[in-house]
């Protein structure tokens, strides 16, 4: 069988950041989009994706925790433009965040809790089918800015170029994710980024909002219905918003296990920081992913797969 489950899993090319105290820039979290055959374009017809994940990052005195759940619904729509595939993406997450703080020598823990919605995001992206396997795509959108204590205080446009190659059961992809912010400082407060204390200029406190560059990385191999992967992501603050911000950088990588059960696609996987600058202690994170195609070819309610997309 080819990779069917692996180029579905390309609708889940939309994603977001996790919002914690001196996070870096990304407001496309870090990681998640590995997995996905982002390059290569999608059976036409509508897409239903859930990612979800979890893991804590020790910054003494802090201990840092967040929770994502990261709604997707993709549209491969019949057109093309250039030559390549209009596909319509568009979400809007939820995070959670606690964090444990030491306030004592003994040890005594104080915590504060935080969640809400995260900021709404909406893309279009072109891919093309190169041939031999071989697939590449663009990708152009923007977070909005959202009232939330887990979102950014600003809007930000995302682009992506990545580059898959899905032939001979293996799924190989490289996915490049730029971020800009339109407001470097913003005047209203934020969990993200660097926040900038209370001050004439900002009486209510105020964020600063680095740009950024995510690279996502996976090559696996499938065996039947199982996908097996190894994963890696990095990220790395582009610009300095404000006078002594430290840039912040990391490179994770984990392992990736698959299964297509034909009605629903699942994933998971496990990824673990081995470097890190400026964020005070390594991340690891846990990892879960639903894809449901409606109305896709070979899906169970939608006409025949062609032969060359599945082959059993």
């Amino acid at each position: 069988m080819s990779s069917k489950w692996t180029k579905l899993a390309a609708a889940g090319a939309l994603s977001l950041c996790t919002a914690v105290p001196a996070l870096a820039g990304s407001v496309t979290q870090p990681g998640e989009t590995v997995g996905l055959n982002t390059g290569a374009p999608l059976p036409q017809g509508w897409y239903a994706i859930n990612t979800v994940d979890w893991g804590c990052r020790n910054v003494n005195p802090q201990h840092v925790c967040t929770g994502l759940t990261i709604p997707v619904v993709a549209w491969s729509t019949p057109w093309t433009l250039f030559g390549g595939r209009v596909q319509l993406l568009a979400a809007w997450p939820a995070v959670e965040v606690g964090v444990q703080r030491t306030s004592s020598p003994i040890g005594t823990l104080q915590g504060d809790y935080f969640n809400g919605m995260y900021n709404p995001a909406v893309f279009g992206q072109l891919a093309w089918d190169l041939g031999y396997g071989w697939g590449v795509s663009y990708l152009i959108g923007a977070y909005f800015d959202y009232s939330s204590p887990v979102a950014w205080s600003d809007t930000s446009l995302n682009q992506r170029f990545a580059i898959s190659y899905t032939a001979n059961d293996w799924a190989i992809t490289a996915n490049v994710i730029y971020g800009n912010h339109m407001n470097s400082v913003t005047d209203r407060p934020q969990l993200s980024g660097c926040p900038i204390p209370v001050s004439v200029q900002f009486p209510q406190g105020a964020g600063c909002n680095p740009d950024f560059l995510n690279v996502d990385l996976t090559v696996g191999h499938s065996f039947g219905k199982w996908q097996v992967a190894w994963v890696g992501f990095g990220s790395w603050d582009l610009n300095e918003p404000i006078l002594g911000y430290q840039k912040q950088s990391q490179f994770a990588m984990g392992g990736l296990l698959g299964y297509d059960f034909g009605a629903v696609i699942l994933q998971g996987y496990v990824t673990a920081d081995v470097y890190e600058k400026n964020y005070g202690g390594h991340d690891i994170r846990g990892w879960a992913r639903i894809i449901l195609p409606l109305n896709v070819a070979g899906a169970p309610f939608g006409p025949p797969a062609p032969a060359t997309m599945v082959k059993r």
